[in-house]
């Protein structure tokens, strides 16, 4: 539940104190000036992946060290204050015209794992440490008694953020800070919701653990590069990993292609792979927490999935009264992620946040998964300073201690997924009081049942060519009836809502699962809808008509 106040904490998005990395094979010859200040040592993708593998086979090295007292007590506030010195960015001095840079988050706060960095020289196979420094970042008035990090070389960072041209020295569209998440952002520049880079034991009998990114290597672009590529070590007490990112930071939306290799220290229950973290307060399905003068408030809206039988799913979000945790069973999945799919600004009202602006995220898989799930978990939130959505894939096959696999899959951040059903899509879903007709209300004239009516708006595909030939909503649910099912076409949206009551059929209050699709005769008209509704106790279905004559 902690998790959002972490990320947000920085308003961006433990150390590897073990033996060295690697030994240094020559003298130290960087001049004073360089960032990169470290001995050069030999370095490309199979040395970190034996790094990794190396590291599996020792005991984890605990929680990070304590920071110096004047770092460790900082406020978000202070902390948001110190900003890495542009003059010193990673690529700064890589000719001009350049289209990316890189620069280094302090440690401090809440970012205990102090972890390093090196600069990559790709043609010679040969890498360089930047060692922590205080020159390195402007402190402003932070607060910060920069006394007690003299000599402190090793006190590292916390991670890095990507600027992209034209504005080099404030537009980042890239960041890693925290544990082993992750974000970008598309043409907006507003970040949203959040990548990791592996989920374990998330839903449980044991705590959930956030395995750490400890160390990163930064290939040197060209000046006129738009993508760069970066490697990674994670750690943790159950695994080790070693990780290419690389990354397309294109105008409208920024590719991540990740090949990452992991290994188990011990038995792992729930393995993470893809893991991604969102908040959905509420919006057009879900009310109870829209309390304030906002519409909605989400990062994301939906889990969309295209399985590996071709079946487009949408699964709208809930913030939901108890912990839920749903599991979408599927063989070499085609893609999932969770989608903002309203941009509108009216519909939010909201100059803090900006939701309108926040990007979607999709996992395109490389390679066949084989069995498993898409897993998805919602977490009940007061309000937006929370992510209470995680969503990862869990394969069907859990990874044993010694055990080791690979993952290959891309991420796409921008306002749309890159692939989208030629079916009808689902625009929107609503619910609100049933058992009554459209346009009346509860009252004299329909005293008796309780019911909750679903809308449900489809639009695109080829709905209205069949219109003559009829449209058939098949909707099925796990408990109750369906009944007073209407088929509308709504001119504003230029597509058809779907409408129906669900009436209880006992006292159980347990979560009631939905599926709804479209088809005409044989033929499939739309993407599949799931839904899971939770009705109220029994002593709470009725409606109060608090109409007062006097």
């Amino acid at each position: 539940m902690e998790r959002r106040a972490f990320l947000k904490a920085s308003l961006a998005f433990a150390a590897y104190c073990g033996t060295p990395l690697m030994s240094s094979l020559f003298s130290r010859s960087a001049a004073a000036a360089d960032v990169a200040d470290g001995d050069v040592t030999p370095f490309d993708f199979s040395t970190l992946q034996n790094m990794a593998r190396d590291l599996a086979a020792t005991p984890f090295g605990g929680p990070p060290a304590a920071l110096p007292p004047t770092l460790a007590g900082l406020t978000p506030q202070a902390y948001n204050k110190i900003q890495y010195d542009h003059d010193h960015s990673l690529w700064n001095g890589n000719g001009a015209g350049r289209q990316l840079d890189v620069e280094l988050f302090h440690v401090g706060m809440g970012f205990k794992r102090r972890i390093r960095v090196y600069s990559v020289d790709a043609a010679k196979q040969q890498a360089r440490e930047i060692h922590f420094r205080p020159e390195l970042f402007n402190y402003h008035d932070a607060g910060v008694d920069t006394k007690q990090l003299e000599g402190r070389d090793n006190l590292g960072f916390a991670g890095f953020k990507v600027n992209k041209a034209p504005e080099l020295t404030r537009r980042d569209v890239v960041s890693f800070l925290g544990a082993s998440y992750f974000r970008a952002v598309d043409d907006t520049y507003q970040y949203g919701l959040s990548a990791r880079g592996l989920a374990i034991d998330t839903f449980t009998d044991q705590p959930e653990e956030f395995p750490d990114f400890t160390a990163f290597w930064f290939e040197t672009p060209k000046p006129e590069d738009t993508t760069f590529i970066v490697y990674a070590l994670l750690d943790s007490p159950s695994a080790t990993g070693a990780y290419r990112f690389t990354i397309l930071c294109e105008k409208e939306r920024v590719v991540m292609e990740i090949e990452k290799h992991l290994h188990a220290r011990k038995d792992i229950k729930q393995l993470g792979i893809a893991p991604m973290t969102t908040m959905f307060s509420c919006g057009t399905n879900e009310r109870r927490m829209c309390d304030t003068i906002h519409p909605q408030i989400h990062d994301s809206d939906r889990l969309a999935m295209w399985r590996g039988n071709g079946e487009w799913v949408c699964r709208p979000l809930n913030n939901p009264q108890r912990l839920q945790f749903n599991a979408y069973a599927d063989d070499n999945p085609q893609g999932f992620g969770l989608l903002q799919t309203n941009h509108d600004f009216d519909d939010y009202q909201d100059v803090i946040g900006w939701y309108n602006k926040r990007p979607s995220l999709w996992v395109e898989p490389i390679g066949k998964w084989g069995k498993g799930a898409v897993n998805l978990m919602e977490i009940p939130t007061t309000g937006e300073t929370l992510d209470n959505i995680v969503c990862f894939w869990q394969p069907e096959q859990p990874l044993r201690a010694g055990q080791s696999h690979s993952y290959a899959y891309r991420l796409y951040w921008a306002s749309e997924a890159p692939v989208k059903s030629p079916l009808a899509n689902i625009k929107a879903t609503r619910t609100g009081m049933g058992a009554f007709p459209e346009g009346w209300a509860p009252g004299e004239n329909y005293p008796t049942v309780w019911a909750r009516r679903f809308a449900v708006d489809f639009i695109n595909g080829e709905l209205k060519a069949y219109a003559d030939k009829g449209i058939e909503p098949v909707i099925n649910v796990s408990s109750g009836r369906v009944n007073n099912i209407e088929i509308l076409y709504v001119e504003p949206i230029n597509g058809y809502r779907i409408l129906f009551d669900w009436f209880p059929d006992s006292d159980k209050a347990d979560p009631v699962e939905m599926r709804m699709f479209l088809r005409s005769h044989d033929t499939t008209l739309s993407e599949t809808w799931l839904y899971q509704y939770f009705p109220p106790p029994a002593d709470k279905r009725k409606y109060i008509d608090d109409r007062q004559m006097r």
